[in-house]
Parts: structure tokens; sequence; C-alpha cells
């Protein structure tokens, strides 16, 4: 999802364009996406709608906010700019809520301080899907980077989205069961935007809340705005000290969770979306589809059949599965990289709302997370072991790999039988055992990912080392 100083070569990768500060993404290339997105605007809505644009904390961000602002109202849009750096799930909602021909938003996400990114969300509060973004990168040749033609004051405004998506969150989580649970919450904010949003949410639900890094620091103290383990020493040291009932995260624009339990073990999003999809039925009395990427745990299956849901797999990206959400009534979708949202929610995924939900499950069950844990786990005919490989492999390689496994797929896998083979995205091998092997090319770094799901540590193991022996054999000559 990087791209060269070459205009040419800005590209939209599953969640809008990303690049180095200053080497690629300059205030030049951005004035050039913000002419290509309002390209594609002119032909999606009427100009009496007002385009919004936010920001994250990265360095420059609210800079690069106020180049795109100027832009669009040089064009004749009415801009409404955010007031501080926002949640992208937040400026989500808020496209829908406001009636609005879409949102900017600036962001790398997790990605480490040195990138920033740019994303367009429609009117639909979900992830552009890729005709839309297909539009915008084809019309970025031909789009000018020469600056505004002045400040543009009487068309740009500054809003306060928070109240409005407050509101609304509480109408999705139990405030009161949360409130009468009591709950003792440790918050590590990350420096991220998540600050002065989830920490409000905790202390509006009577929770003891304690919180981290609440200030905004371009450099993420030095560390990733990823709610991953080796990010999270702090936040598990503070819930097991204190006795805490859970820690709370969010990466840096607050559309993905970290969630620690009362152990202070952190649990991977695929766990996490196991729990809450047990507690919305359970607990909620909650139906509707589970929808899951390619490369998220075959647990949500077993889960859905023990209720008797539909259960849909898509290509990674949240895009497809807000798609999905749009279509469908789906109770929950979600990804193993850290993203999900629920019935009744935006198309979007929302670390805010996961990382609340969690809380609500531990006020409506009375007991430990790590407890709920155990006991959805279970249910769902567990535990699956997950792994993912990152083989860092030179396109020729890359190449020979693919080929190789379409034109002569395996029909075993450390002598487990492959039973069916998908292509939704890359390719993936179901096992007879019920586990499965996914080859993921990446499309902007000589890597080749390869997910996995076995029933053993040992078949993890055997699986791991059958592929990158098979992987290494194919080498081009």
């Amino acid at each position: 999802m990087s791209a060269s100083s070459n205009s040419t070569e800005i590209k939209f990768g599953t969640d809008g364009w990303r690049g180095l500060i200053a080497h690629d993404f300059t205030f030049a290339n951005v004035r050039k996406v913000t002419r290509a997105i309002a390209s594609y605007l002119e032909t999606a809505y009427p100009k009496d709608r007002p385009v919004l644009v936010s920001y994250d904390t990265r360095f420059l961000a609210d800079e690069f906010a106020r180049t795109a602002a100027e832009v669009l109202a040089d064009l004749g849009w009415t801009v409404k700019v955010v007031d501080r750096d926002c949640p992208t799930p937040v400026i989500a909602y808020s496209a829908k809520h406001l009636n609005s021909a879409g949102a900017l938003m600036f962001t790398a996400s997790h990605n480490p301080a040195p990138y920033c990114g740019i994303k367009y969300i429609p009117d639909y509060a979900g992830p552009a899907t890729p005709e839309i973004t297909d539009t915008i990168v084809a019309n970025i040749a031909g789009a000018s980077d020469a600056p505004a033609k002045g400040s543009h004051n009487d068309k740009i405004s500054s809003f306060d989205p928070k109240p409005e998506y407050l509101k609304f969150l509480y109408t999705l989580i139990d405030v009161e069961r949360i409130r009468s649970a009591k709950l003792k919450v440790k918050y590590d904010a990350l420096y991220s935007t998540s600050r002065g949003y989830l920490d409000g949410v905790l202390e509006h639900c009577g929770c003891d809340v304690e919180s981290f890094h609440t200030y905004r620091d371009v450099l993420f103290g030095g560390g990733m705005p990823e709610p991953k383990g080796e990010q999270l020493v702090e936040l598990v040291e503070a819930v097991k000290k204190d006795s805490a009932d859970l820690g709370l995260a969010t990466d840096g624009d607050s559309d993905r969770f970290g969630i620690v339990d009362e152990l202070g073990n952190v649990l991977t999003p695929n766990t996490v979306l196991l729990l809450l999809a047990r507690h919305l039925v359970k607990n909620k009395g909650l139906t509707g589809a589970i929808v899951r990427t390619v490369a998220t745990t075959h647990l949500l299956d077993n889960l859905a059949a023990k209720y008797g849901l539909t259960i849909y797999e898509t290509a990674v990206g949240f895009k497809y599965i807000g798609e999905k959400m749009r279509e469908t009534a789906v109770l929950i979708g979600g990804e193993e990289s850290g993203g999900l949202s629920v019935l009744g929610h935006i198309p979007e995924k929302d670390g805010i709302l996961a990382d609340m939900l969690v809380a609500e499950a531990i006020a409506y069950e009375g007991k430990p997370l790590s407890q709920l844990v155990e006991e959805a786990i279970k249910e769902a005919d567990g535990p699956l072991y997950n792994k993912r490989l990152d083989l860092h492999l030179e396109e020729a390689h890359k190449a020979a790999v693919l080929e190789s496994f379409t034109k002569n797929p395996p029909t075993e896998v450390a002598g487990i039988g492959v039973k069916e083979i998908g292509r939704k995205d890359g390719i993936k091998l179901y096992l007879e055992d019920g586990g499965w092997v996914l080859l993921r090319p990446s499309g902007t770094e000589p890597l080749m990912r390869v997910y996995m799901e076995t029933n053993s540590v040992e078949k993890e193991s055997q699986v791991a080392q059958h592929m990158e022996k098979v992987i290494s054999q194919l080498q081009p000559v």
C-alpha cells in the first residue's frame, strides 16, 4: 500500500493509499489524490452535500487534512473538518449521520510513525469498495497537484463528531449492565485517537479506569500504534499488578482492538471474535450471519453450526465484510487482524465498540474473562491453533509458487489430505481434519504470507515445516 513519488504509482490498497511522509506522502500528492477523489464525488453526489475531512494523531496529518479541505473547497464543495484527531469509526458514522458526500480520513492506521495515509469513506459509513477505489486511482493520472487558490474559509468549517457518535454507541451496549458490574479496567490509548473516547465511555459506564498514554505523540512512544503483545507490556503489567478485570487498547485510528484478560493474557482477534459472537447470541438473544475473512478462524464456523447461523467467508479486507453487512443481517463480522463490527452498527470496523462489548460480556456473565474465553472455545469444539509465516520471497519466486499451487495443487499437506481448494483470495487448502492453509502473496512487499489453522500444536509445527520446505523447493531456476 505504499507508493513511489511518481503519481502514477499511487495505489489504493485494502484500506486506502499509504506512503512515507515526505518521500511519497507529500502535500503535492495529497492535493493530487484529493482532486482524484473529488472527480469521483462529482459523479456520485450532489454538491449540496458536505464532504467531511478527518485525521489521526500522526505527524502533519492535521496539515494534510487542511490541505485537502482547501482543494475540495476550491472545487466548490462545502467541507467540514473535525475539531481534533478522530477515530476512523467515528468519522465513518458521521459520514452517514450527516448525509454527506463521504469522508476523507488521513491515517496510516497501525503502520509505523513515518507513514501517513488517506482513505475515502462513502456515505454508507464503510470502506470504499474496489469499484470506487479503482475509479479514484484511474482519476489520479489526470489530476493536478497545484495548490488551492486561497484558503476558502467561507466554505470550510470545523465540527465535533463525538456527541452524536457516543449517543449512537450507547444504543449498542447495555450501559446499566456494565455499571452494575463495577469493572476495574486499565486502558492504554497508545497515543491514539481513542483517547477522550474510550476512557470517557468506560467512565460513563461506571468503570474504575486507569489510563495510559492519553496524549498525542507522533512517534507513538517509539513503538507501533498496534495493540499487540509487544506494544502492550505496560498494560499487561498494570492489569496483573492491580488485579483488574481487563485491559483495553486500540490502534492508531481506533478501528482495531486490543484486549488483555485478568491474568495478563493478550487475546488474539480470533478469540475475541468467537467470544463476542457467542455473547451476542447467548446473552443478548441476537441472531444473524457470521462473516469472516479467508484468514480468520473456523471456530466461528463451528459456533455458527451450533446456533444454526449462516457463515460467510470473504476475501481479506474489511471492505468485503462491510459489503456483506450492507446486503444482509450480520450478527458479527470480523478478521484475524483485529477488526470487527456487529448487528445494528456501521459496516466499518470499530475498536472502541469491540472493547466495550468485551466489558459487556463480562458484566452479563459475572465471570472472569479468561473463563469466558475457555467456555467459548469449548462450545466451538476448540481449541484450534493458528500460525502465520511471513516468507521473504522475490517476485519471481512468489510467481513460481502461485503457478505451482494453481496448476498442480497438493493432494496432502504433512500427511493430511486436501479435500477442497479455495481461490477467493490467494490459495486456500481445506484439509480433511478440519484444518486449513492459506497462501497470500503481498501486493506491495516481497512476502508470501502462509496462514494455517490446525487442531494440535504438533500438527501446526508439521504443517509449517512442510509448507516452508515445499515453497523453498519451488524457487525459479
